[in-house]
């Protein structure tokens, strides 16, 4: 049997001390291709020099991990198995005849009875809806609601088992520069992972078609979106959702886009709870959050609330005397620090509600008592 050896300068002291014990005939097969050729007698004089191709070469480094990518994989560890893959069929119709068209997706399992969250896009016109989990297994789904106005729906799975629900944050205290972590299943490739930051807040684009208004207060990251990550998670550096992917913008690099997760959860509890959206009408056009820093910039009275540019002529708003250039910072006493926080206040109400919104005019503050309508 031939043994490798471990010629590092201690096992050679080791073999040179065994070797003279056990005896001539070992020493004089063994000893000289490690002390230059020496022999059995003149042996324990001779120097140990040792090749230098050998002495010279350090051991590899442990392998580590810094803490940036400890986070990262805490997030996906946490994220990954709530985030599934939905492939549809839908029925086309062209100029020779209705054929099957297939799609493919992501979503983001909400509660562990089966309530997906995902993209109207992703499923809309859909004749057959499958989902697929990450451990591989696979289920038919059917859409409980769908809202094409803020490209949100909710699908629903009939699973046997409980399912890995992911934890909602909150896309109000999001911060530019912060981490975001994208998981979706982008060309239909599976669960994929990218990372980014969060680029800017409040952003609006515009539709490819014509069939409905912008979308608007949407979350730009960096974290790298493509065809087939809509409906999945954008996650911060706790593993919580803040976003659901739902754009880009094409043959752009590092430009994707996600419906901030309040606005997501708003439109998702009516969808669940009835089928569709009714949403509040105040009748106003945002404007920009204000911050320390704009206030100060501006020398206005207030450093938080909401900036409003125009108000509907007509409106709920404009019958209780808003106008344009008032800064909203309360409604029905709840502190108001963005747009965000103010849309997921009026997504509470319902349609014909009575609310009070606190207000700044230059200087003076105000009060308006809005009855508010349902959006056109």
């Amino acid at each position: 049997m031939r043994m490798r050896l471990n010629t590092t300068p201690n096992n050679l002291l080791i073999l040179v001390v065994l070797a003279a014990a056990v005896g001539g005939t070992v020493g004089t097969a063994v000893l000289p291709k490690y002390v230059g050729g020496a022999s059995p007698i003149n042996s324990a004089a001779a120097p140990q020099v040792l090749p230098p191709q050998i002495a010279q070469v350090p051991p590899p480094p442990p392998t580590t991990l810094t803490p940036e990518e400890i986070t990262i994989i805490h997030v996906v560890e946490r994220v990954r198995p709530s985030v599934v893959n939905i492939d549809t069929v839908a029925q086309v119709q062209t100029a020779v005849g209705i054929f099957p068209q297939k799609g493919a997706g992501s979503g983001v399992i909400v509660s562990p009875d089966g309530y997906i969250l995902t993209n109207n896009h992703v499923v809309e016109g859909a004749q057959q809806i499958r989902v697929t989990l990450l451990s591989g297994k696979s289920y038919t789904a059917r859409l409980v609601g769908a809202d094409p106005f803020s490209d949100v729906a909710v699908v629903k799975v009939q699973p046997p088992e409980r399912l890995s629900a992911a934890q909602l944050g909150n896309s109000g205290a999001l911060r530019v520069g912060q981490l975001a972590v994208a998981i979706g299943n982008p060309f239909g490739l599976g669960h994929t992972v990218t990372v980014g930051v969060v680029s800017a807040l409040n952003r609006s684009i515009e539709r490819e078609s014509a069939a409905g208004p912008n979308i608007e207060n949407l979350i730009q990251t960096s974290a790298a979106i493509n065809p087939g990550n809509s409906g999945g998670a954008l996650a911060d550096s706790a593993g919580m959702i803040i976003g659901i992917n739902t754009a880009i913008i094409p043959y752009a690099q590092g430009i994707g886009f996600a419906i901030p997760i309040d606005a997501a959860r708003a439109i998702m509890d009516q969808l669940i709870r009835s089928g569709r959206v009714t949403r509040p009408y105040v009748g106003i056009t945002f404007g920009g959050d204000i911050d320390p820093g704009i206030a100060t910039q501006n020398n206005l009275p207030v450093d938080h609330g909401v900036f409003v540019r125009e108000v509907s002529p007509g409106g709920p708003a404009a019958a209780a005397g808003l106008q344009a250039g008032d800064i909203i910072v309360a409604v029905d006493g709840k502190r108001i620090g963005n747009w965000n926080e103010f849309i997921r206040e009026l997504f509470s109400k319902r349609p014909g509600d009575r609310v009070r919104i606190e207000y700044f005019r230059e200087s003076k503050r105000g009060t308006a008592e809005v009855t508010l309508g349902q959006r056109p």
